[in-house]
């Protein structure tokens, strides 16, 4: 594994950048280079620093995929699909992807995070990093419900509903690898609680759908899971989908 002050390498090629506790993955093999998801405006400078270690620059970047269109993860969406790069998103989220504030959870965020003060700081260090400056981007709704993404790296597609309509997990087969996005983390953003579970119910449209969804990740049979918030899984996705269920919805 290599690392760095701004990126670590989980698995050979995987490459994670992390800013306020959010991750986004660029995944390096032989055909180029794909970039999951586009986490927060200040992500952008880490984001330069990989590819300038990698030899790189963002035009180099073949394609972004979005696990889905929250503001916390489209971040350099824009800027990137400016330079020319494509971005890809479920079409059941393409609508976010142009307004990623406007959407309705299964409870006020407001009140929540009140009662759950474990999380302000992070929601703090995300507004710091521009989580309330993020701008829309008009991303092709090309990521189908099933299938293999003909971008480098080669992912199937899980489709994971819940966390919003069009949440996509991605399965990279020969490396054993699954990126959940937020469909389940090991860091919930809202309650500063660690180990796997789905998102807090003050970010999570459908939190039973969620939990249904966990059933799709589990039959990719990943050794290792990369999530959107938290470190690394490498117990296997099925006992992460298990904590997850005994955790429940929250």
């Amino acid at each position: 594994m290599r690392t760095s002050t701004h990126w670590v390498e989980d698995r050979p090629g995987f490459f994670r950048m992390t800013v306020a506790a959010t991750n986004c993955y660029l995944i390096r093999d032989a055909d180029g280079v794909t970039l999951v998801d586009a986490g927060l405006p200040a992500t952008g400078k880490v984001l330069d620093a990989l590819l300038g270690d990698l030899g790189l620059r963002r035009r180099d970047i073949d394609a972004v995929l979005l696990t889905h269109a929250h503001f916390d993860h489209v971040g350099l969406a824009r800027g990137l699909r400016a330079t020319g790069v494509p971005v890809r998103v479920h079409p059941g989220d393409r609508r976010l992807a142009r307004h990623p504030y406007r959407y309705r959870p299964s409870v006020a965020r407001i009140p929540y995070l009140l009662t759950h003060p474990g999380g302000l700081p992070v929601i703090g260090r995300m507004a710091a990093a521009g989580a309330l400056a993020v701008r829309g981007v008009e991303a092709e709704s090309s990521i189908p419900s099933r299938g293999v993404l003909d971008v480098p790296g080669r992912p199937s597609v899980v489709h994971t509903p819940g966390h919003t309509d069009g949440h996509c997990a991605f399965f990279f087969a020969t490396r054993g690898v699954l990126l959940s996005g937020d469909a389940l983390v090991t860091l919930d953003p809202y309650t500063g609680k660690r180990g796997p579970q789905i998102v807090a119910n003050a970010a999570t449209k459908d939190a039973a759908t969620a939990l249904r969804s966990l059933d799709a990740l589990e039959a990719t049979e990943a050794g290792v899971v990369l999530t959107g918030h938290g470190d690394p899984w490498i117990s296997g996705i099925a006992s992460a989908a298990r904590r997850a269920r005994v955790v429940g919805s929250h």
